[in-house]
């Protein structure tokens, strides 16, 4: 058996073949712009949601800042109208406009406990005779 060889042709454009390649360029480029605005949008959300976070993070941080801030002023305030207070007090009692201020009482202590001495015990007597030596 011989083998035949069979060239194929190629077969030569016609109107409908460039009518196809055409729907299918379309088609090929209609999905890839979808997928890329479905990228840009997730892209976007991404982005949006760091930004979110970071000025969450920052508001955080200056609400802190400030917290401190304040209670610092408040510490300050309440010394400085002790501080005051403290110093009108004399001039408010000889006016008659206030009571003197009563002094803290102290706590009683318990009196020392009466200590003990130690009592060394007597010593004896030692009889012993000297005698001289010549």
């Amino acid at each position: 058996m011989a083998a035949k060889k069979t060239t194929r042709k190629t077969p030569e454009p016609t109107l409908r073949h460039v009518w196809l390649a055409g729907l299918g360029l379309i088609a090929v480029a209609r999905r890839e712009a979808v997928a890329a605005v479905t990228d840009a949008g997730d892209r976007l959300q991404a982005a949006r949601q760091q930004a979110e976070a970071l000025a969450g993070q920052a508001q955080r941080d200056v609400l802190g800042r400030l917290s401190d801030v304040r209670e610092q002023g408040e510490a300050s305030v309440e010394r400085f109208s002790a501080d005051v207070e403290a110093r009108l007090q004399p001039v408010l009692v000889k006016l008659g406009l206030k009571k003197p201020a009563r002094k803290p009482a102290t706590r009683a202590r318990k009196p020392p406990a009466a200590k003990r001495t130690r009592v060394a015990p007597a010593r004896k007597k030692t009889t012993t005779k000297r005698t001289r030596r010549a």
